[in-house]
């Protein structure tokens, strides 16, 4: 191929223009001159905007609720103890419906303590113990619970949005009262996990949003009572390999954070039972859990930092009786639990752990709140509400919870609420 010179290729471009300019004298017409467009391809500008580094998109601060966030983002999860409804709760659930209306019961009353507790946390999370009965019941106690559905209903209208199932009452009522409880918390909005009306519905894991964060719950219990499951999908029951391999399974669907809850342990103890701490160790030593949390001994448990990995052993009682022969029964925790991620895309910490003691008085029947700064006002005897504190102190601070940093949850000095 022969490459023409500049000049020859100058020289035809005059030839060509010259016999342009001849046809357009000849034939009366004039052409235009037509300016290059400045922004077109070729141009300065469009070879400046081309060569622009785009730009860097700022990263999304998101403080979350509760205390002062420490890094870019912070999401916090907040825990409590078993809903577990006696015959005196739902006559006192009647009595109270008699005064706000609500009828047939009303338990927003009893739970309303917790609900600067429950704000004060991007995610709320309760533990229905037992199964439900039909609205208008008939209901049924310890051993065998069925209980009013109306719990639920002022869990949601306290704030919680997610509970977990698993527990040796979840088939008191058999499959029926299973997919009865699950329906209720479906109708009003609130998630779940640890039992399941389908088996493909056992293995979807739950994941949160929050703010901050996707949190991701694995929860399940130790046994039913003496009972067995229609289906074996239907309740998660305790086994760390699977409870690891759910965590996994979390992540893969894209939870930046897993929680894991453990319901077993020695009913009224004030330690955690040789199950429970193996559960927990395993959980932690597997490196999928961000927390370990557990309930079922109606009694408050120690925390412990274990390698790094916070584990709370036992919340107590979030609601129930007054029992005249185990104090501890009468008594609970909840925790908060404020998660902190440093960079975009970096690994997330617990950043502050928190606790607060709360025990249930009666005449009437209320969820209360003995922290050091009594939130909701005294609302026990001061006799009382000081020995549960001291107690609570005692028992959560008995495996160096204090030492590595977890704290009185002081609701009062939070920066913000949900």
């Amino acid at each position: 191929m022969k490459i023409r010179s500049e000049a020859t290729v100058r020289s035809g471009a005059a030839v060509l223009l010259s016999g342009v300019a001849a046809l357009l004298i000849i034939t009366g017409c004039t052409a235009a001159p037509v300016a290059p467009d400045p922004s077109g391809p070729g141009s300065a500008a469009a070879d400046a905007e081309s060569a622009a580094p785009e730009p860097v998109p700022t990263p999304t601060a998101t403080p979350g609720v509760g205390v002062e966030c420490p890094g870019l983002r912070c999401s916090t999860v907040m825990l409590a103890g078993d809903l577990l409804v006696h015959p005196q709760l739902w006559e006192q659930a009647s009595a109270d419906a008699a005064a706000t209306g609500k009828q047939p019961l009303d338990f927003e009353p009893l739970l309303e303590g917790m609900r600067a507790y429950v704000s004060g946390a991007d995610l709320a999370v309760c533990h229905m113990e037992t199964p439900v009965a039909e609205a208008g019941g008939p209901y049924a106690g310890y051993p065998m619970f069925n209980v009013p559905p109306q719990i639920l209903t002022a869990a949601a209208a306290v704030g919680y949005q997610a509970c977990t199932t698993a527990s040796n009452h979840t088939i008191d009522a058999g499959t029926a009262g299973l997919n009865r409880t699950l329906s209720v918390l479906d109708s009003l909005g609130l998630k779940h996990t640890g039992s399941y009306a389908s088996e493909a519905a056992s293995g979807v894991p739950l994941i949160m949003d929050t703010s901050g964060a996707r949190i991701g719950i694995i929860q399940a219990t130790y046994g039913l009572n003496g009972l067995t499951a229609d289906y074996p999908w239907q309740v998660d029951l305790l086994d760390p390999a699977d409870m690891i391999l759910r965590a996994k399974a979390a992540r893969a669907q894209g939870a930046d954070l897993v929680v894991g809850g453990v319901h077993a342990g020695d009913e009224y103890a004030s330690l955690p039972n040789s199950q429970q701490i193996e559960t927990a160790h395993a959980l932690a030593d597997s490196g999928e859990f961000d927390l370990i949390y557990g309930h079922h001994t109606h009694s408050v448990l120690p925390i412990e930092n274990y390698n790094g990995t916070w584990i709370v052993y036992g919340l107590g009682n979030a609601v129930t009786e007054l029992s005249p022969w185990y104090p501890v029964n009468n008594e609970g925790l909840i925790v908060r639990a404020q998660f902190a991620q440093d960079d975009d895309g970096g690994a997330w910490r617990v950043s502050d752990l928190a606790w607060a003691p709360s025990v249930i008085v009666r005449d009437p029947y209320r969820w209360c709140s003995v922290a050091a700064d009594l939130p909701q006002g005294p609302c026990a005897p001061e006799a009382q509400q000081t020995e549960v504190r001291q107690r609570t102190v005692s028992v959560v601070e008995s495996m160096g919870a204090a030492d590595a940093g977890a704290h009185e949850w002081l609701v009062s000095q939070d920066v913000s609420g949900r």
